[in-house]
């Protein structure tokens, strides 16, 4: 007598949880696979949010109603005492019921500028490093709002959609982005060899909390990593143009001498605003004057004991961004005046399910 072996059941998807956001008086459709904030800007709700990765706690939230397990996260974007107390990060969250729950902050502080898809072309590629062309867009209608520090998703045709920060200051006609060469990166790859003058393009947006408080009135501490310096450059300039006259000390952390860029603009920046102190570090190189060498963060440190009252901005690779987190935060900076935005790259494309070890909240 024949055998069949019986085909197992087909597995039914995991249901989608309803979740309550306070603030955008809506409920969200998260999936099992999805953080809330995946979520929450999928479809469309402008929820505070920085590194996305769990560093910055810009998106920190309270637990209303409901359960989520917590990917893994910095402690200094969220505590253990933070957790005992309901909070969450929603980039870290994944809903295990249904939820109701409410973002952090004022919620009037938050820039509202229309999220916009736009035609644009291409009007100038340039090579900045041995790794980093700067290319500047003009845009098909009005000109784009966003806030010093926010980001768009640009999309050249023939490539997947990438996130990249103005470096240009708000109001500006164009748009300018200084875009790293990624190893393997597909469209970092295709820009660099491709992207010509007169290319047509298309952006979304703007995103992204990591923008200028104007309303700040003591100093401020610039961090720039590498192509991290676009929106570090926005910030600094726009607060400058917008009279700010508080100390503004921006560190430029690379590792040798030919990543450095932008020079001789920030020099002529300095020496025009008294108030802007201009540091780059050298990590890869010992010995090179005029320059500050070893890490970033290690020269913040020595340089700055007390950064309580002071805003700290900074953009970067992940590594440098927790660096400087725990320097900041040792120093007496308040969490909520840390922004943080981390630039992730294809080779942290695994990032996400390394981080798949919970914790209960």
């Amino acid at each position: 007598m024949a055998q069949t072996d019986a085909k197992p059941a087909p597995t039914k998807p995991a249901p989608s949880k309803n979740v309550r956001i306070h603030q955008a008086n809506r409920t969200i459709q998260v999936s099992h696979t999805q953080t809330v904030l995946e979520a929450a800007l999928e479809q469309g709700v402008e929820y505070p949010h920085g590194c996305r990765s769990g560093r910055c706690g810009t998106c920190k939230s309270r637990l209303i109603d409901g359960k989520v397990d917590l990917l893994e996260h910095s402690r200094f974007a969220l505590t253990d005492a933070e957790k005992a107390a309901g909070l969450i990060l929603a980039c870290r969250a994944l809903p295990q019921d249904d939820l109701v729950l409410a973002w952090l902050g004022d919620e009037e502080e938050q820039p509202h500028h229309t999220v916009r898809q736009v035609a644009a072309r291409v009007t100038d590629v340039r090579d900045a490093t041995h790794d980093i062309r700067v290319i500047r867009l003009a845009l098909a209608g009005d000109p784009l709002a966003f806030s010093a520090g926010q980001y768009v998703r640009l999309t050249v045709p023939g490539s997947p959609s990438r996130d990249y920060s103005m470096a240009n200051l708000p109001g500006d006609t164009g748009l300018e982005f200084h875009v790293r060469h990624v190893p393997e990166g597909v469209t970092s790859g295709h820009i660099h060899r491709n992207l010509k003058p007169g290319e047509a393009v298309r952006i979304e947006g703007p995103f992204g909390s990591s923008w200028l408080r104007h309303g700040h009135t003591g100093p401020i501490l610039a961090v720039a990593g590498g192509s991290g310096l676009a929106p570090i450059q926005s910030i600094v300039e726009t607060a400058l143009s917008m009279g700010m006259a508080q100390p503004i000390h921006l560190y430029f952390g690379v590792r040798t001498t030919r990543d450095l860029y932008q020079l001789p603009h920030f020099h002529e920046l300095a020496y025009r605003y008294d108030n802007l102190h201009f540091i780059p570090v050298l990590s890869g190189e010992t010995g090179t004057p005029p320059f500050r060498t070893g890490y970033v963060a290690d020269a913040v440190a020595a340089d700055i004991k007390d950064l309580d009252g002071w805003k700290t901005y900074t953009a970067g690779p992940p590594a440098m961004i927790d660096t400087v987190m725990e320097a900041t935060m040792a120093a007496g900076l308040r969490q909520e005046d840390l922004h943080a935005d981390v630039f992730f790259t294809p080779e942290d494309g695994d990032a996400r399910a390394a981080a798949m070890q919970r914790s209960q909240a």
